[in-house]
């Protein structure tokens, strides 16, 4: 990494807690990162307002204002690489990138997922998990590929099944974990840097 903060540029789809995380974090010059730019898929959204309250610029770019999706992936990479990042973070954005912007970004853009990888993949992680029946579950980072959330995993961590737990009560236990590792993840990944060898990746030199 450059001996500067590492540039990220988030993109969101939502409410943007795990945003806010970033940018409280962010506000430390030791955690070695900032936000320099949050993009969405949707406009009026409380993500782009969390940004906004900070002065970091925002930019919003929908589907249904281009001829296909591809279309869309290209001029959201461009969007993206407008802002020069090092590593570009999906904080609950809902859309798959497709080849265009991960040709440009791969090996660059994490993504979380409440589940433990490979595990219970897709929109229903938590509620996949309670059905099948297990005892333990949990949060994932990975590097986004080309799969719904298939790509390299560079942390996880643990959460316990309550025999009484509800999807939405597991779910929010889950979103308290991942939260907290995407940002330790993600600072670690600024200050250290990182290397994808296959299905591995590993953090520091």
């Amino acid at each position: 990494m450059p001996d500067r903060p590492a540039r990220l540029v988030v993109l969101v789809s939502g409410s943007g807690t795990n945003l806010q995380a970033l940018l409280d974090a962010t506000a430390d010059p030791a955690y070695g990162a900032e936000v320099v730019a949050v993009g969405a898929d949707r406009d009026d959204i409380e993500g782009l307002a969390r940004a906004e309250r900070v002065g970091v610029p925002t930019f919003v770019e929908r589907v249904r204002d281009h001829d296909d999706r591809a279309g869309w992936d290209r001029t959201l990479a461009d969007r993206v690489a407008d802002h020069e990042p090092d590593l570009v973070v999906l904080a609950g954005f809902m859309k798959l990138v497709g080849e265009d912007f991960l040709a440009r970004f791969g090996g660059r853009t994490v993504n979380t997922h409440p589940a433990l990888s490979p595990a219970f993949p897709g929109m229903h992680g938590p509620r996949d998990a309670l059905e099948y029946g297990v005892k333990v579950t949990g949060c994932t980072l990975f590097v986004v590929d080309a799969g719904v959330d298939t790509g390299a995993i560079v942390a996880q961590e643990t959460v316990g099944v309550a025999d009484d737990d509800t999807v939405e009560t597991l779910h929010e236990r889950i979103k308290v974990v991942e939260r907290a590792l995407l940002v330790d993840s993600v600072g670690r990944m600024a200050r250290e840097g990182w290397t994808v060898d296959g299905r591995r990746v590993r953090l520091g030199g």
